[in-house]
């Protein structure tokens, strides 16, 4: 007694609307999960919770990475992943500086004059707006030198 005739056209109209929403949500789904920031942020954390002067790298398995002093970013064709750090700030290391031969090993002391030139870097660093790389991998290395404890990320 209350239910709409099915052949009146607003019933039509209404399932046509609803499949049509239905299609367009249907396809607007990630097809993939978002790539693992959580990961590499728990390595970093890792490294930075150390009691003593420590390395770690973490494969990237993501087209681009974004390191920021408080927080990373990964991001691939599906979607965008992020994570905060526990233990930061941390220094996000830009390539073809010195604070990238201390990551990469080279002892501060033989990369800085000082360590006030050390600090001034690692405040450089954090101060920089993350930016979009490409990246296979991700090092991260803690830092301690003349009262200087940093946890470098590149």
């Amino acid at each position: 007694m209350f239910d709409a005739p099915a052949d009146a056209w607003y019933v039509w109209i209404g399932v046509a609307l609803a499949s049509t929403v239905a299609v367009g949500l249907a396809t607007s789904l990630p097809r993939a999960p978002p790539p693992d920031a959580a990961g590499v942020a728990d390595t970093v954390d890792t490294v930075a919770a150390a009691d003593h002067a420590t390395t770690a790298g973490h494969p990237i398995a993501a087209e681009r990475v974004k390191v920021g002093p408080y927080r990373v970013w990964l991001r691939d064709d599906a979607a965008t992943g992020h994570a905060s750090f526990a233990y930061g700030p941390v220094a996000p290391v830009p390539r073809d500086t010195a604070l990238w031969d201390v990551l990469r090993g080279t002892p501060p002391d033989a990369a800085f004059g000082s360590p006030t030139a050390f600090r001034r870097a690692v405040a450089a660093a954090r101060d920089r707006t993350p930016e979009w790389r490409s990246v296979d991998e991700l090092t991260v290395r803690a830092v301690s030198w003349e009262g200087v404890d940093v946890t470098l990320v590149g």
